[in-house]
């Protein structure tokens, strides 16, 4: 039975409900446009508040260089503002486009009451929080306290505006995805792709995937890559937990597919 639209016209599909393509389609249409009107209202309360942005963001910096950024044409302050705006827009929004991707792919496997997706909204949103404060309050202070400092008084360093805000918002931006790592772990076991089984077989893959994702990030330096490393293993663990707890039977199994297909067997 296919279910209504709820706000927006955005609708849920039922497990075993068949949609059309063109409806597929329809439904990913606007999920899209849901994640660019959110990227749009991010951009315009942003853009009303620069000023604050740019002074927040500006705060990791040891307290003599925060007065001492440079440009160097007229037109670098305003387009170095205006990319401001937009990356920290993407980090507002992104939970959102996070949740549209989710709501759009896993109800076509995994059936989902309001309540529970409800509750992923707020897991998306809140583990996103966490990673961008974690990377502003702990990594940042730390990599740029080590990398402004490198070299003694050998360097006359220099701070570019535009170089160093699109530092400072790929090290958050990354350290914000990097802690949605375990619902991105459940959402494939819910998906069949992967078990719970496999993640903790292949403990050794992850922890080299981890400490290469901490070491090409911006940054690059020990103590931050040590910072980012042992969240990550962490949350490598709860994702694991995660999907043995609420994983899906995985996608070569079809005699488990079926049977949780049936009436009366599913919670």
């Amino acid at each position: 039975m296919a279910r209504g639209r709820g706000v927006l016209g955005l609708r849920r599909a039922a497990r075993d409900e068949r949609m059309p393509i063109v409806d597929h389609l329809d439904e990913l249409r606007r999920r899209l446009l849901v994640a660019l009107g959110a990227l749009v209202v991010a951009f315009v309360v942003l853009y009303l508040v620069r000023g604050w942005l740019i002074d927040t963001l500006s705060a990791p910096l040891p307290r003599d260089r925060q007065e001492r950024l440079t440009t160097f044409s007229p037109t670098e302050p305003f387009f170095t503002v205006l990319k401001v705006v937009f990356w920290a827009s993407l980090l507002a929004a992104l939970p959102v486009w996070l949740y549209q991707a989710y709501a759009f792919v896993v109800p076509a496997v995994s059936d989902q009451s309001r309540r529970r997706s409800l509750a992923i909204v707020g897991a998306l949103a809140a583990l996103f929080a966490g990673g961008v404060a974690f990377g502003f309050f702990v990594v940042l202070p730390v990599a740029l306290d080590f990398l402004l400092g490198f070299g003694g008084g050998t360097f006359d360093v220099q701070l570019r505006a535009g170089e160093y805000f699109s530092f400072a918002t790929t090290m958050l931006l990354a350290s914000g995805m990097l802690f949605e790592v375990p619902l991105a772990m459940l959402a494939l076991a819910r998906l069949g792709v992967v078990t719970a089984a496999m993640y903790r077989r292949h403990w050794r893959v992850a922890l080299v995937a981890i400490a290469t994702i901490a070491a090409i990030l911006p940054g690059g330096d020990p103590f931050s890559m040590l910072l980012l490393m042992v969240p990550q293993i962490a949350l490598y663990v709860l994702g694991a937990w995660l999907a043995s707890a609420l994983g899906g039977p995985p996608l070569w199994d079809r005699a488990a597919w079926a049977a949780d297909e049936e009436p009366g067997t599913s919670g």
